[in-house]
């Protein structure tokens, strides 16, 4: 993960960050005791800002394309009204798993819906339009999903991505993973159709609004 502060800054602005609620506590705790990657979790601090993204941008219907354990999934369904809805897109049967336990002990998870199987095709599936759009999964088809869900988002709609810092690989970018997402931010960077901003929250959030 790339470090853009002084040690401690991250757990500071956690500390006057609005608290977690014992059932997120729990999935992160599980996650990382029994996930073989868990530093794919949304953590704390970012969960926390993409609840606010959705209760600020007024969002009714979100989209997340790659679940992992759900814990982004259901920050953001938190930030939901009570007749709110969040479909998710997951290939991992494991991560399905441990993710409904959690999304069962919660008032929230009623508002979730889980779709199984590779994301670009569960995508043909959806007709929208959704409101917001967390983009957190496979990094040589952020493009794809990019591209597929454009069309699907309402004028004035939000997406946002993960991990376009990539640990800092995108200044100078070797590996697949490394050029797909240079090549990301170089496509959002161009596009006319939104207005954007890359921010450096932990690993980097790309924030685009569909213009209307």
């Amino acid at each position: 993960m790339l470090t853009l502060t002084k040690p401690g800054i991250e757990e500071y602005a956690a500390s006057k960050t609005q608290p977690t609620d014992a059932i997120l506590k729990e999935l992160l705790r599980e996650t990382y005791e029994v996930m073989e990657y868990p530093q794919m979790l949304t953590g704390p601090l970012e969960g926390s800002f993409l609840r606010l993204m959705v209760k600020v941008s007024g969002a009714r219907s979100v989209l997340e394309i790659g679940m992992f354990t759900g814990y982004s999934a259901l920050s953001m369904a938190e930030g939901l009204p009570s007749d709110g809805k969040l479909v998710t897109l997951e290939s991992d049967p494991k991560c399905i798993e441990m993710a409904r336990k959690y999304f069962a002990k919660s008032e929230h998870g009623k508002k979730i819906t889980v779709k199984e199987g590779p994301a670009l095709i569960s995508l043909e599936k959806l007709d929208g339009p959704f409101d917001l759009v967390f983009i957190d999964a496979d990094k040589t088809n952020y493009k794809n999903y990019y591209d597929a869900v454009l069309p699907k988002l309402k004028g004035g709609g939000v997406i946002l991505v993960d991990n376009v810092l990539w640990g800092g690989a995108v200044l100078n970018p070797k590996t697949a993973d490394d050029k797909a997402i240079d090549a990301f931010n170089d496509y959002v960077a161009a596009d006319n159709r939104v207005d954007k901003v890359l921010l450096t929250i932990r690993d980097g959030v790309f924030f685009i609004r569909k213009k209307k």
